[in-house]
């Protein structure tokens, strides 16, 4: 599966360009003769101004916001599935490729963008645009009563109005998940029959966990302190892309909401009786299945957890792990994954086994964030209460913000390949970082 571009990684480009690009002039042109007429707009026009609304960013050029007739040309950015906008030296600038339809170049810097959607659009469109996008948690203009008041109209499901970019602005799949298990909401909620109280912790869990991913670079929704009482596989995420549940041990299922995997433990996230969406307003939900792992480029796994569910891992990884290890006896080189899978499971397993006393299969979520250590696995959680509402936006956090670099090591670090397409920036020191893991991986092989 691949992954669009979640907001945190949106707001984090466009603080990168308001540090480096914001106030000055640029040569811009499109070399894939995409963009070519609205180059032309912005040729040698001052960068105004950078906003960012959910997954949409808008980069303003000349004119004014205080009413006056010049107002500008406006261009518009949507990632989508395999967007990225660089800002390089010029010295070490990449060539173009066909997908780049923007470049901007002056001040002793290149700036690449490719892109799902780019387009120039007029003042009148902008606002249409903004009008149409929700409540994004990392503005500090979002109004949770705003949201509320849509919210608690709808007929969707709790799982539905998280994607929907005109509710929740900024949203993906990844943070859904984790969203909904933090707030102990089943997917297929309904919103009418959600209380106000545990709307108010979805917006919190929402507010909280894109802060973190803004800071970090990474998607990172476990708690520090849970994450150390769990171990692997849930240093990192929940639910997602996890066969059980940390905290009591039950199978993680996954069905389809508008043709989006959702991922709930059914214990931790009960659907409560008599509520859930009506067929009426939504496709029924398809039989929930126990998940089986896949290989995420979005949300890494750690090698000690690939260890633990060898599923995650690809087939040329497994034959690597499996010949580090000693090639099994009677293994076929050309053996099918499910067998690779096996033989993995056989050979690694028992090195594994005794780590965590069996879980048992009561579960409430979740203990205070400012609690000590969370007990063990199994050892039921009490859900509190949120005391103080999070506050949405960045600007308090910027100073706090991982630089692109390390962030690209983490993601290293925890076994995420250097082709993630989801992470829209790049500069020069991620790029030196991607290339230094290529260098480790070719030696090891």
């Amino acid at each position: 599966p691949r992954a669009m571009v979640e907001g945190h990684g949106v707001h984090r480009v466009a603080v990168t360009h308001r540090r480096a690009l914001v106030g000055k002039r640029f040569a811009a042109t499109s070399p894939n003769g995409k963009f070519e007429q609205g180059a032309r707009a912005i040729d040698g026009v001052k960068l105004r101004k950078v906003e960012v609304i959910g997954k949409n960013l808008f980069y303003k050029f000349g004119g004014h916001d205080d009413g006056s007739t010049d107002r500008g040309s406006i261009v518009h950015v949507h990632f989508g599935m395999s967007g990225r906008f660089g800002v390089f030296s010029a010295d070490t600038a990449p060539e173009v490729t066909p997908n780049t339809r923007l470049k901007l170049e002056g001040h002793g810097l290149v700036a690449l963008l490719s892109a799902m959607t780019v387009n120039l659009i007029d003042h009148e469109t902008y606002a249409k645009k903004c009008q149409t996008l929700g409540q994004d948690p990392l503005r500090e203009d979002a109004c949770a009563e705003t949201l509320w008041g849509k919210f608690s109209k709808t007929r969707k499901s709790v799982g539905a109005a998280l994607m929907d970019q005109t509710m929740f602005a900024g949203v993906g799949n990844i943070y859904r998940a984790e969203i909904l298990y933090k707030a102990g909401v089943h997917p297929d909620e309904s919103c009418t029959d959600l209380a106000r109280g545990t709307f108010d912790a979805l917006w919190h869990h929402t507010v909280e966990l894109m802060q973190r991913g803004f800071v970090n670079g990474s998607i990172l929704t476990v708690d520090p302190e849970e994450a150390l009482v769990l171990g692997e596989p849930w240093t990192r995420r929940y639910v997602y892309n996890q066969t059980s549940c940390g905290r009591c041990g039950d199978r993680v299922k996954v069905w389809d909401i508008a043709n989006r995997t959702v991922y709930a433990c059914e214990t931790c996230q009960p659907l409560r009786k008599n509520s859930g969406v009506s067929g009426q307003t939504q496709p029924a939900k398809g039989e929930a299945k126990a998940f089986v792992p896949f290989v995420s480029h979005c949300a890494p796994d750690s090698p000690a957890t690939t260890l633990l569910e060898p599923s995650r891992l690809t087939v040329a990884q497994l034959k690597a792990k499996l010949e580090e290890k000693g090639w099994p006896f009677g293994l076929k080189k050309t053996a099918k994954k499910r067998e690779l899978v096996a033989a993995a499971l056989a050979a690694f397993a028992p090195e594994k086994l005794d780590t965590k006393e069996k879980p048992s299969q009561s579960c409430e979520v979740e203990a205070p964030h400012d609690s000590p250590l969370r007990p063990p696995v199994g050892v039921p959680f009490t859900r509190s209460r949120i005391a103080t509402p999070t506050t949405p936006g960045t600007k308090a956090l910027e100073h706090q913000m991982n630089s692109a670099r390390n962030a690209a090591l983490e993601k290293i670090a925890a076994g995420e390949k250097g082709n993630v397409e989801h992470v829209a920036a790049a500069d020069d020191e991620t790029v030196s970082a991607k290339a230094m893991q290529y260098l480790v991986r070719t030696k090891k092989k």
